[in-house]
């Protein structure tokens, strides 16, 4: 969501990011929700991944924060009905102090309440949570804790390092194994635990490995990036991370191919995977 605003100019609005785009061009959040489910989406996700008060403060729009918050589950609502089929709306719960962050997490107790804060606020409109970017198992293990207040469904995904280490491992951003995360969400009623914001090639090593370590529905939605800086941080859209130039939707669904192979029960697309990728995506599992 967040990309594709930029990519049709509805997304440079300094820190705000997406948010920007809720404060003077909702109809664009709505039409990239539509343009999504057409494209053969079953899920969609609040455009709520910047509405949180490590934006908002800053920008002295606190007085906003509720309205926004709620305006990113209105959209995806009446997306949902101009869209001709039916969706679900995942309910965007992102990282609270920074995307790609683990040394800004902070800890379990000052970071659960403003998950909490979030999905309530969030709740009416979606039909699962999605705690997604989880750089850490804490961070996941908070933003999963928050949303079981509202008894909908909880979907974790973590994002991982852009490499697969000597050991054949692939972590998450915080050095940590997904064992170690898994091990920290064990005792949460999740409903699917997936892998995101990272490159495509890695994800199948990650889901063969999620598959040996729980029963749960896995899956994963890459981004269209090239390695995430060291301590990168979002300062402007000309700050992001450069775009790959070899992620097409044919090569997308390639890779996506080797998921399903590994087990990959729902597969999508983060960053810079538009519409396009996802009806080429839809093609493909429609073909069985």
């Amino acid at each position: 969501m967040g990309q594709e605003l930029i990519n049709r100019g509805a997304g440079h609005h300094d820190r705000l990011w997406a948010a920007g785009a809720l404060l003077h061009q909702p109809e664009v959040v709505r039409q990239v929700h539509e343009d999504y489910i057409r494209a053969g989406a079953d899920v969609i996700t609040t455009n709520s991944y910047s509405t949180i008060r490590s934006k908002f403060e800053p920008a002295g729009l606190m007085d906003r924060f509720a309205e926004m918050n709620r305006l990113s589950g209105q959209l995806a609502v009446e997306a949902r009905e101009a869209g001709g089929r039916p969706v679900w709306i995942a309910g965007s719960l992102p990282p609270q102090r920074g995307s790609y962050r683990p040394d800004r997490v902070g800890d379990f107790d000052e970071i659960e309440p403003l998950y909490r804060e979030q999905a309530e606020l969030l709740e009416p409109y979606v039909d699962l949570f999605l705690c997604e970017t989880m750089s850490t198992a804490e961070e996941a293990r908070a933003a999963a804790t928050a949303a079981t207040g509202t008894g909908k469904p909880i979907w974790v995904s973590c994002t991982l390092e852009d490499r697969v280490r000597p050991d054949g491992s692939v972590r998450l951003r915080s050095g940590e194994r997904i064992s170690e995360a898994v091990t920290a969400l064990a005792d949460l009623p999740l409903a699917a635990l997936l892998c995101n914001c990272s490159p495509p090639e890695i994800m199948g090593v990650a889901l063969r490995e999620l598959s040996r370590l729980t029963d749960l529905p896995n899956g994963a939605y890459a981004n269209g990036f090239r390695p995430i800086p060291e301590r990168w941080d979002y300062a402007g859209d000309e700050s992001l991370p450069p775009v790959r130039d070899d992620l097409d939707p044919d090569r997308y669904v390639v890779l996506a191919a080797d998921w399903i192979a590994s087990g990959a029960r729902i597969v999508g697309g983060c960053c810079e995977v538009g519409p396009a990728h996802i009806a080429r995506l839809r093609s493909l599992i429609d073909s069985g």
